[in-house]
């Protein structure tokens, strides 16, 4: 994996989708803790589970976004908090926690995906 900052390549997941959120430092961060409630500036990088696909980067884009967790999908909301500043984390987020179950109208309805997310800051 690439570290912090660059944007990371995340290796083909080998064998069946989890049922349950997996959140994995791979980089643990020193700065700011994020809690539920907080604002959080990131970078990320979302793959789908089953076929490796990006479908979304912010790194693509050039620059990071700026989100309230209450906002987000259920996995970011119950997977970043405890995150610290200048870390990385990688989540793998079942469809329960994502977008739903399959045909709920969302072209990730249905999907577990793999996001890797650099907290950049929190408030």
């Amino acid at each position: 994996m690439s570290s912090a900052g660059e944007k990371p390549e995340i290796d083909a997941p080998v064998g069946p989708a989890p049922s349950t959120l997996e959140v994995t430092d791979i980089t643990v961060g020193d700065g700011p803790e994020a809690g539920p409630r907080s604002t959080v500036n990131v970078h990320y990088l979302g793959v789908e589970y089953d076929t490796g696909e990006e479908f979304d980067s912010s790194w693509n884009r050039g620059q990071s976004i700026n989100f309230p967790l209450t906002s987000l999908i259920a996995g970011w909301q119950q997977g970043i908090p405890g995150m610290k500043v200048g870390g990385r984390r990688r989540l793998v987020v079942p469809p329960a926690l994502a977008y739903g179950p399959a045909g709920g109208g969302h072209r990730l309805s249905g999907k577990t995906l793999i996001f890797v997310i650099d907290l950049l800051g929190v408030s």
